[in-house]
């Protein structure tokens, strides 16, 4: 049985057993999500397992609440957000408002938010990246790139992340940002040409976001 068969099953009723198949199927996607997303601060306090096993049991509670908004949001989509509510939850336990500060609070569906710090996403594009070059070299590509970043619109931040790291595809991005798909796609594009003509200042040619999700 597919996805799609089982999201209509657990909308018509069968919750329990069909909800925990769909995690399942879910769950490696979901992995790199809190990955990604989680604060380098909090990886040595709590693992990714942990923070889906407390969003399963919370999406238990919640299945009502997807029934109710299944004809605005897909159930993938309603799944990550509760799973990046509970990490926001974590952050703020564990981090206290330095949490807020570092503009990790994670977006409600459809809401954009600076949630890619050019800071974060200089760590995953560098770490994408095997070089021989020295520590020092390595700090000031890391620099630069953070700098670039961070002279981008926020959306367009986050953009390169839905689509790039947590590889969601255009119409699940201009859902979550409240874009037309068209205006979704045009902002991808126009970051990732930016972006790759500063990873080629910094590294030479790169066929990083050579990858496009449709």
């Amino acid at each position: 049985m597919d996805n799609e068969q089982l999201e209509r099953q657990l909308i018509e009723g069968n919750a329990p057993q069909v909800l925990g198949q769909l995690f399942l199927n879910y769950q490696e996607r979901l992995s790199k999500i809190v990955h990604f997303r989680m604060d380098g601060r909090l990886r040595s306090r709590i693992d990714v397992a942990d923070v889906l096993q407390e969003a399963f049991l919370e999406a238990t509670q919640r299945v009502q609440d997807y029934r109710d908004c299944s004809n605005e949001i897909s159930f993938f989509l309603w799944l990550r957000f509760i799973v990046l509510q509970k990490l926001t939850q974590l952050h703020r336990h564990h981090l206290g408002v330095q949490a807020r500060d570092a503009n990790r609070d994670v977006p409600i569906f459809a809401r954009a938010t600076t949630q890619a710090t050019s800071v974060v996403l200089a760590a995953q594009l560098l770490g994408k990246i095997t070089s021989p070059s020295g520590a020092a070299i390595r700090e000031e590509n890391k620099r630069n790139l953070e700098a670039a970043l961070g002279q981008m619109e926020s959306i367009d931040r986050e953009v390169l992340a839905l689509r790039h790291f947590e590889h969601l595809s255009n119409s699940e991005t201009a859902r979550l940002l409240e874009l037309s798909e068209s205006a979704a796609c045009n902002r991808y594009f126009r970051a990732v040409r930016r972006l790759k003509t500063i990873m080629e200042q910094i590294h030479g040619p790169s066929g990083i976001f050579s990858r496009t999700n449709d």
